[in-house]
């Protein structure tokens, strides 16, 4: 019947094509090859198919039923052949392998014998359908049936030890063997005599689709693109059927132009599809590699925190200990300090005073960092503290010509709840670094309250900030260029902290200024307690 002889050409020029696509990708990989022979077979089982179907004579089609049949043979062998190289077996089978190809081999020679088709005669619409021998027989049972159930089972072996890629690979293989082996089944029922049309030939043409497709786009297994392309393929195979099955000219032209139109708006869909699935996976692989490297750099991160913590635990002992002596050398507890030697011992007394300031920040940076950081508040007023700290610097300051005030109520409290060691810590680091960055002039602090909040203020004409700088002032080693100038020996690390302390106290810490030369004032605001 003629639709049956349209279904063994739709079925030849699919495999064909795929087979090529296939084969001009690489040509020296075994899978491509191997499936090249596979689609061979198929291109002639199916061209063959096609010309018994339009036969008129029984010499005819005896001919082609017999190349069909011998064609036919080497499907299920070339599979299971390309199926081994798929699944890096083919030194474990390649035994049974050669016994398939040699069993193959004798059918061809049995080519006019009745051992393979005893003859062909009519069968239900059909003029002439074959009668098989015992050796066709045995090809049904050893190889269509025994060798494909095989193979199945080897593709479902590896599907569980299989990355995701491959897992995606063999579901389309076997959907193709269930369309391609299951649709060719429905031909053997009439060879048998069972009254069953073969209408499984028409689905056949999505086997060697389904492989090509996880050959060559496995890593793109995406049910956008894989459904998207069965629907068009779809279109195409019924359009090209209908081109053969036109009655008059003028269908059939209308019908190839139409198919033309449907093959480029279809292989536009598909590009476009597989461009938006290409860029998210490759955005899934950029996100998958930042967050390596990120965890990467929590890592190194935890690793420098660790580092800075050991490294300043080492360093805070020994430098204790020079600026122990160097007071008591300066004393005179270990005798009279020739006047020579006053000013160096000062000097490295400073020294050492300086760097345990620094060695401090450091590891209180490593325990904010690592969540270390313990605070024990306690509501207190904050006037007698600030005056305490203000009188304690009052000497250094005036040693340098500032003149250092401190303004509050007296007749006011400020409570706050508050740790009082670290608050102590920043309210010095505040004054001190007002004094250090004050060539000359004047530091003024004060206390003040409004809206339930207190308010400390370090005022000073020194240096100021630039515009550019004063947002970023409270970030870790930052300096500005200005503080560089007047005070080379800085870290860029204690407003850092005295941020974090400030935050972890529910307050708010900033500086203003207007501008370089023009002083500033540092500001930190904590809720008052009543």
């Amino acid at each position: 019947m003629e639709y049956f002889a349209i279904s063994g050409i739709i079925n030849a020029i699919v495999a064909s094509s795929f087979g090529f696509i296939v084969l001009f990708r690489d040509r020296k990989k075994k899978t491509n090859i191997s499936f090249f022979y596979f689609t061979s077979a198929i291109l002639v089982w199916g061209f063959s198919y096609a010309q018994w179907q339009l036969s008129f004579d029984a010499e005819e089609a005896l001919f082609w039923v017999r190349l069909l049949a011998v064609s036919s043979v080497f499907i299920p062998v070339t599979f299971f052949h390309w199926t081994l190289h798929i699944l890096n077996i083919y030194k474990r089978n390649k035994t049974l392998l050669y016994i398939s190809y040699t069993f193959s081999v004798y059918v061809v020679c049995l080519f006019n014998s009745s051992l393979l088709i005893e003859g062909v005669r009519p069968k239900l619409d059909f003029l002439f359908w074959p009668d098989p021998g015992i050796v066709y027989t045995l090809y049904i049972l050893l190889l269509f049936i025994g060798l494909v159930l095989y193979t199945a089972w080897l593709l479902l072996s590896n599907f569980k030890t299989s990355d995701s890629a491959r897992k995606g690979q063999i579901v389309f293989i076997l959907i193709g063997m269930l369309f391609g082996f299951g649709g060719g089944f429905t031909n053997f029922f009439l060879w048998y005599d069972i009254p069953l049309l073969p209408y499984g030939t028409f689905v056949v043409a999505f086997f060697p689709f389904l492989l090509g497709y996880a050959l060559i786009r496995h890593k793109l297994f995406e049910t956008k693109v894989i459904s998207t392309e069965l629907m068009t393929f779809a279109v195409w195979v019924f359009l090209l059927v209908r081109i053969f099955l036109s009655e008059t000219y003028s269908d059939q032209i209308i019908n190839i132009i139409l198919l033309g139109i449907i093959v480029f708006a279809g292989v536009l869909l598909i590009l476009g599809v597989n461009r938006e699935v290409e860029a998210r996976e490759q955005i899934e692989d950029l996100a998958g590699n930042l967050k390596a490297a990120n965890t990467k750099l929590k890592e190194l991160d935890q690793q420098k925190s660790q580092f800075l913590s050991i490294a300043s635990h080492q360093f805070r002992s020994p430098l204790t200990a020079i600026k122990g002596y160097t007071s008591l050398i300066l004393e005179g507890s270990f005798g009279e300090v020739p006047e020579k030697l006053k000013e160096p011992i000062k000097n490295i007394y400073t020294s050492a005073e300086n760097l345990v300031l620094v060695v401090e920040d450091f590891l209180n940076i490593s325990r904010i960092e690592q969540g270390r950081m313990k605070y024990n508040f306690e509501k207190i007023d904050l006037a007698p503290l600030v005056g305490e700290i203000v009188e304690s610097i009052r000497p250094v300051a005036e040693q340098r010509g500032l003149s250092l005030s401190f303004e509050s109520k007296k007749s006011e409290k400020y409570v706050s709840n508050v740790d009082v060691g670290k608050l102590r810590q920043v309210i010095v680091n505040l004054i001190d670094n007002a004094a250090k960055y004050t060539p000359k002039g004047w530091v003024k602090i004060s206390l003040d309250k409004h809206d339930g909040k207190i308010l400390f203020a370090v005022a000073d004409s020194g240096v100021g900030i630039s515009k550019e700088n004063i947002g970023k002032l409270f970030e870790m080693f930052v300096r500005t260029e200005n503080a560089h100038k007047v005070n080379v020996m800085g870290t860029g690390l204690g407003l850092y902290v005295a941020k974090q302390m400030i935050e972890a106290h529910n307050g708010r810490i900033w500086a203003e200024s207007e501008g370089e030369g023009k002083g500033s004032t540092f500001f930190v605001e904590l809720k008052e307690e009543k």
